[in-house]
């Protein structure tokens, strides 16, 4: 018997329950169906609370109504028992072959399971990294990279449509700097009070000189010459930034230009529709938006007294854009240093007549500290004053960086032990949900050259305590990947797997797949075979949706 299955016999026995009480009108939902895992096993495979959420509409006791939808389930013949306890809670346990089925169905999924339907028809955007291309991705944007990326892969397991964005930052005062600092390394000049420092700067100087030398010689003053180096520099670093995402296992299926909403007319239009829902006003002036009137502690001005866009004009523009792209749902992962931001946008998106928190989503993503050998790593021999995704990945591989990036939640800052993350030991929390894999394929190697199949399979067979603890383990990958989905949290998917991990080796511990000595396989070898299979699967495809490797052999 499958989850659905199970949910599909409990709506039935709900209804039931419920006809013969004159709920007629009273349709279960999926939300009151949904069944939950006992925290202790003692009190079966499935637990449910729909009995306390119907008993009062049908004028009964909430475990009245749960021993007669218990005795309905009873009848089931894949359900070995169902019990009441407490104020009403219906526990469930399946028999040993309904239960140990779920291997067979895993493997027959062939890496569908897991996926679900939960946000079939959404179709989000969502924005991350958008590192200012005047340097390489420090170790901020590199969390966002791996967080990012690791949130598409469930959302779209979830069913959702997502387009991965990055947006360009290549507007601004940080730009000018960056054009100033290039030109001054080239020229051999100390680097301007507000530039930037580092090899990295005198590596594109020295580059853009070599290969544009007939545009420096044809600029005929300090301003031409910096332009030169503006054009070409941003180019060639912005390059770089992509080239080490790709590296990093992180693809865009849009990069964003920033000058684009201002040159499209994206700012006018957007300026326009606040002026006519009657959102913006003028002082000083000056056009601001009446953001206070949407929660925001002070209105923004959007078009200074000079007629120029501020920079929050860009970002009103930027986020009709993505509307009237068609997005439903709009995600921006921004740095720790953006807090102070998410008033004013999100007063923003209510002020186009948006839900925020639905329509415009934010989610702020906190530090990251490595530590090597008890200390601190400080700073990056190329970046000169930042700790950069190249440092992070030199150190410990794309696997290891990824999963580290991810395994925590974007609410707390992360000290990452880069010692930790290139040992070969179970403290290594990648190595850990690695190795597991590996071994369910050496398992598998194993069980062939012995002649072993799984063509014997016998669910029922699958009754150690292990097998039942695995199993247990197995069903809940699919809510975990609506939890993570939902709560935009794919730490939730490595916390799982290490979970699943451990359980994995203690049922490897505690049964033999093969057969010792000269003993002949049995119906139960093939079944462990089967479920050794479904392990393997899931580990691989929740490593998958964290953009880390499974590897078959470690």
């Amino acid at each position: 018997m499958t989850d659905n299955d199970l949910t599909l016999a409990l709506a039935a026995a709900t209804r039931t329950a419920l006809d013969r009480r004159d709920g007629h009108d009273l349709i279960p939902s999926d939300d009151d169906l949904k069944l939950e895992r006992p925290r202790n096993r003692d009190h079966g495979d499935w637990a449910s609370n729909v009995a306390m959420r119907f008993a009062k509409r049908v004028g009964t006791n909430p475990r009245e109504l749960a021993q007669e939808i218990a005795e309905l389930l009873e009848a089931e013949p894949t359900v070995k028992k169902v019990d009441v306890a407490g104020p009403g809670f219906i526990n469930i346990t399946l028999d040993e072959a309904a239960a140990g089925e779920l291997a067979r169905t895993i493997v027959e999924a062939n890496g569908v399971f897991g996926t679900t339907e939960l946000l079939a028809g959404h179709n989000i955007n969502l924005e991350f990294v958008s590192a200012n291309p005047t340097g390489p991705i420090h170790l901020g944007g590199a969390r966002w990279a791996a967080v990012g990326d690791s949130l598409a892969r469930v959302l779209i397991a979830a069913g959702a449509d997502v387009t991965r964005e990055y947006y360009f930052n290549d507007h601004g005062a940080q730009i000018d700097r960056f054009a100033k600092s290039l030109l001054a390394a080239h020229l051999g000049e100390p680097a301007p009070e507000d530039g930037y420092g580092g090899a990295y700067i005198h590596e594109i100087a020295a580059a853009v000189a070599a290969e544009h030398a007939d545009d420096l010689a044809a600029a005929t003053d300090r301003a031409a010459q910096q332009e030169c180096f503006r054009k070409h520099g941003v180019d060639r670093m912005f390059g770089e930034i992509k080239h080490k995402l790709e590296e990093f296992r992180v693809p865009f299926d849009v990069f964003f230009h920033e000058d684009s909403v201002h040159e499209d007319g994206s700012v006018t239009k957007a300026v326009a529709r606040l002026g006519e829902l009657g959102r913006t006003f003028e002082e000083d002036g000056a056009l601001w938006l009446r953001s206070t009137e949407f929660g925001d502690d002070k209105d923004r001005v959007i078009i200074r007294s000079n007629g120029e866009p501020t920079y929050f004009a860009g970002d009103i523009g930027y986020y009709l854009n993505k509307r009237d792209r068609g997005f439903t749902e709009c995600i921006y992962m921004l740095g720790a240093d953006h807090h102070g931001y998410v008033g004013r946008m999100m007063a923003m998106a209510e002020a186009f007549g948006d839900v925020p928190g639905e329509n415009m989503q934010i989610l702020i993503g906190q530090m990251v500290n490595l530590v090597k050998d008890g200390e601190p790593v400080r700073m990056s021999k190329r970046a000169g004053n930042i700790v950069t995704l190249d440092d992070l990945v030199d150190a410990v591989g794309v696997d290891a960086a990824r999963y580290a990036l991810v395994r925590s939640s974007t609410n707390s800052t992360i000290d990452i032990d880069l010692d930790l993350l290139v040992s070969r030991s179970n403290d290594n929390p990648v190595y850990y949900v690695q190795y597991a894999h590996a071994r369910t394929c050496a398992v598998a190697r194993n069980a062939e050259a012995a002649g072993i199949t799984t063509a014997d399979f016998d669910p029922a067979t699958l009754d150690h305590e292990s097998e039942n603890d695995l199993l247990g383990q197995l069903r809940e990958f699919p809510r975990i990947v609506e939890l993570a989905a939902s709560e935009r949290s794919p730490h939730r998917v490595a916390r799982y797997l290490e979970d699943l991990a451990a359980s994995y080796n203690r049922w490897y511990d505690r049964t033999r797949v093969i057969p010792q000595g000269d003993a002949q396989p049995e119906a139960v070898h093939s079944s462990r075979l089967m479920l050794n299979a479904a392990a393997s699967q899931v580990l691989r495809s929740g490593l998958e949706m964290l953009g880390v490797h499974a590897p078959e052999r470690m």
